[in-house]
């Protein structure tokens, strides 16, 4: 593949028009997540699923994402779809939630959930790949593109805020399959991208990811420290109704972590420190985070502690993106970004359902097991920056304004 500076320069019109359609599938894709992540626990407990299945029914998009999101990526990079992959797998996604909504019984929701999770687990990975091959082509910055879809999120959360003190905590799942709709009707406005030349999608190439240990260390410091999250993506909603506080002020709370981010993604053009230094930052961040969240904190030091989730889960993925640029071929990235979705599928996988048990019989003693994967992560980043700064991929930029 040629160099970055042999590639031709598209038109800054086509470069505007695929970063407003992407930034909308963002929006419209985080826009269903911010409806789901917050309040589709709740609405599992209000159809009257209990705290162990709530805790293996929220480890299935953690499972499928090391099951069926590889073959969906694998398959969608190899036959260079990676657009009609995103409209099939956005389609199958709104179904999926619709047939979910009219299920109360536990082994039926768990059934249609994990049906469901088959195509909506593959559709974030697919997004990012998509993404970042546009920001080789065409020279944007990931960052500022992901962006609206944290803002989606937290208008996602807001939405279902007010809601939850509206109308019943069992028809919340509308909610989110009304958002999964438009989410699918954007989907089919990307911008097409061009045929990679078929020598590159060579299946070796994709077997040599696996063998790369610097790409290794990256899918699995992301994995433990995203995978940290777990407890809080699980409980947290959960664990705060009880303590007292109102549908809006969960919301708040989910929408202060989310603006952080999103200020973390708006300036990330700006970040001069090594990609794998941003991750080992989130890290030791989030090891910090969960320490205090376990101490049962006032809502005024809750408050304060959900603004680190820009670092936590931002920086993170700010890293993690700017080191795949960097360190997976672009003609590799949908696989790159299926292992890497593997991976944490596996570790976050094995939080969640974790966190089930031990949050039924510690509470928010369960933020104990998140810092020691958190920190778990800084020391694998932290021993594998070196190798990551001597061994970038031939065909990448190596700039991080290019990458965001």
């Amino acid at each position: 593949m040629a160099a970055e500076s042999q590639i031709p320069i598209a038109s800054q019109g086509a470069s505007r028009r695929f970063a407003v359609r992407l930034a909308l599938f963002y929006g419209a894709s985080f826009g269903t997540l911010g409806t789901h992540l917050p309040f589709f626990t709740v609405w599992l407990k209000a159809v009257g699923i209990d705290a162990l299945w709530i805790g293996i029914i929220s480890a299935v998009p953690a499972v499928t994402r090391f099951t069926t999101l590889p073959v969906v990526t694998g398959s969608a990079e190899k036959r260079y779809s990676l657009r009609g992959a995103l409209i099939a797998t956005a389609f199958l996604t709104t179904l999926g939630f619709s047939i979910v909504g009219t299920q109360h019984r536990t082994a039926a929701v768990f059934l249609a959930y994990a049906a469901t999770c088959c195509v909506w687990t593959p559709v974030l990975p697919l997004t990012d790949a998509y993404a970042l091959r546009g920001v080789a082509r065409y020279g944007l910055n990931y960052g500022p593109l992901r962006l609206w879809g944290s803002a989606a999120f937290v208008a996602g959360a807001l939405a279902c805020g007010l809601l939850v003190d509206i109308i019943a905590a069992r028809q919340l799942i509308w909610v989110i399959v009304a958002v999964a709709v438009l989410s699918a009707t954007i989907s089919l406005t990307l911008e097409p991208l061009d045929r990679a030349n078929a020598r590159t999608t060579a299946v070796h190439g994709a077997k040599a990811l696996l063998r790369d240990k610097g790409f290794l260390a990256i899918i699995l410091t992301s994995a433990l420290v995203q995978g940290s999250h777990a407890a809080y993506y699980t409980f947290a909603s959960i664990n705060w109704q009880a303590s007292g506080l109102g549908g809006l002020t969960i919301a708040g709370l989910w929408t202060l972590g989310v603006l952080a981010e999103i200020v973390v993604f708006a300036l990330s053009p700006r970040f001069t420190l090594a990609p794998a230094l941003l991750v080992v930052i989130g890290a030791v961040s989030a090891v910090a985070r969960w320490l205090i969240s376990a101490q049962e904190p006032s809502l005024a030091v809750l408050s304060v502690v959900q603004l680190a989730h820009g670092l936590t889960f931002g920086l993170t993925q700010v890293g993690t993106m700017n080191l795949l640029l960097r360190h997976v071929p672009t003609h590799l990235m949908a696989r790159g970004q299926g292992y890497l979705a593997a991976c944490a599928g596996i570790v976050s996988g094995s939080a969640s359902i974790a966190s089930g048990v031990v949050y039924g019989r510690y509470g928010q003693g369960v933020y104990y097991v998140m810092v020691a994967m958190a920190l778990a992560g800084a020391i694998v980043m932290w021993l594998a920056r070196h190798r990551l700064a001597e061994h970038p991929a031939p065909d990448q930029p190596q700039s991080a304004a290019s990458g965001g």
